[in-house]
């Protein structure tokens, strides 16, 4: 099993900036893309971006030049820089992992993170 943890969201003004961090334990040999997702109320849950574990990025239209994504293969934890912040971005945020080498694979996925923007 792999266990994702997320941290730093919050709430912050329209313009602000803020980082999310998500730490991955356990059996983490295998895991491939790790990757930032969204839902807001009423929302499907949305890709916002994701990483390859050779660092190759893909993003969002909407958050393209926001944010930015990197990870810490030692570490195994990936990161979400997000500035500029605009009220639409206000959701709650889920680390995904995907493994694909090993025992048990298949997507984890975090507990979520709420990102609040306010006007």
């Amino acid at each position: 099993q792999v266990q994702l943890v997320e941290s730093g969201g919050g709430s912050v003004q329209a313009g602000g900036s803020l980082r999310l961090s998500c730490a991955a334990s356990g059996s983490t040999f295998g895991i491939a893309d790790m990757g930032w997702y969204r839902q807001a109320p009423g929302n499907q849950r949305e890709l916002v971006a994701s990483i390859s574990d050779d660092h190759t990025t893909n993003y969002a239209d909407s958050v393209k030049g926001r944010f930015t994504i990197s990870r810490d293969n030692a570490k195994n934890t990936v990161y979400l820089q997000m500035n500029s912040l605009k009220p639409e971005d206000t959701a709650v945020y889920y680390c995904k992992a995907k493994k694909i080498f090993g025992l048990q694979k298949g997507d984890y996925w975090g507990q979520g993170t709420q990102v609040t923007v306010s006007s």
